[in-house]
């Protein structure tokens, strides 16, 4: 009888354990998920910064207030375009056909 008693405490003892090592894994693991959403959350926010601050750096106005200052660049008109006459004669009399055919 006193055998079965050893077995059994064994048994209880070692069950006790398991749970106390399942409740500790138990609480890591919910703290490591709470990290990870506390962090997806920081980078969805950042995410969403970006992509704001990328919309507004690529505005029209901005766009071309940037050509205009830093890459010396000017709107475009009449006066100042320049056409370039092909150099093949095949290739000038086929431009000119296809553009004689459009309405």
């Amino acid at each position: 009888m006193t055998r079965v008693n050893a077995l059994l405490l064994l048994a209880v003892m070692l069950s006790a354990l398991f749970l106390v090592r399942t409740q500790y894994e138990s609480r890591r693991l919910y703290t490591d998920l709470d990290r990870a959403k506390a962090q997806a959350q920081r980078l969805e926010n950042e995410h969403d910064r970006l992509d704001i601050e990328r919309g507004s750096q690529a505005t029209p106005l901005r766009v071309e207030k940037l050509a205009h200052e830093q890459l010396h660049m000017r709107t475009i008109s009449p006066a100042i375009t320049q056409y370039a006459a092909p150099a093949n004669p095949i290739v000038e009399s086929a431009a000119v056909e296809s553009h004689k055919e459009q309405p």
